[in-house]
């Protein structure tokens, strides 16, 4: 299958949007969205939950019966359970990441929200994070949704990319570019 559209393009893209399709027909869009982000947030954490996922070494019914286990805990969507079934049977679930993030783009695209990354040297409070959704929206014209994380390394100041644009107001950047200054001084 051949497109120009870059999500279609990758094995994970085709997943996302044929799960996407079928959650818009049984109205499920934000469900299937809270079942991934509590998924995703199960990966950060459980290195167990990584190595099931990712691990090529552990069959696809072992796999299947330990997501059972877990989405039932979780009280998953059926939809999403029998999606990450389907997955592990056809021995994809290693691309689940991939496949969230994809669905995550098309559910934004369909809403018309655009999705901005947002790196911080530290938590943003929640008046921060509303002053910056506040100010995207105004300087964008849509409604943003922000994915925020922690760099330590970034010193203070925080780092914003939309789309392919990227705003660098770190205290990192400064200091380097300061130092770039300074050495065509001497």
């Amino acid at each position: 299958m051949s497109t120009d559209e870059p999500i279609m393009a990758s094995m994970a893209g085709r997943y996302a949007a044929a799960l996407f399709e079928l959650a818009k027909e049984q109205q499920a869009l934000d469900q299937v969205a809270g079942d991934f982000k509590n998924l995703s947030a199960l990966l950060d954490e459980s290195a167990d939950f990584r190595t099931l996922v990712r691990s090529p070494v552990i069959a696809a019914a072992d796999q299947a019966k330990a997501l059972d286990a877990i989405l039932a805990k979780a009280g998953a969507n059926p939809l999403t359970a029998n999606f990450l079934r389907v997955i592990a049977r056809n021995r994809r679930l290693f691309a689940v990441g991939d496949m969230m993030r994809e669905y995550a783009l098309l559910l934004a695209r369909f809403k018309g929200e655009v999705s901005a990354d947002v790196a911080t040297a530290h938590p943003l409070t929640e008046a921060q994070l509303n002053q910056l959704k506040d100010t995207l929206r105004i300087s964008i014209g849509k409604e943003v949704q922000v994915n925020t994380r922690v760099d330590p390394n970034l010193l203070g100041g925080l780092v914003v990319k939309v789309g392919s644009k990227m705003i660098d107001s770190s205290l990192r950047t400064k200091l380097n570019n300061l130092k770039v200054a300074m050495k065509g001084i001497a």
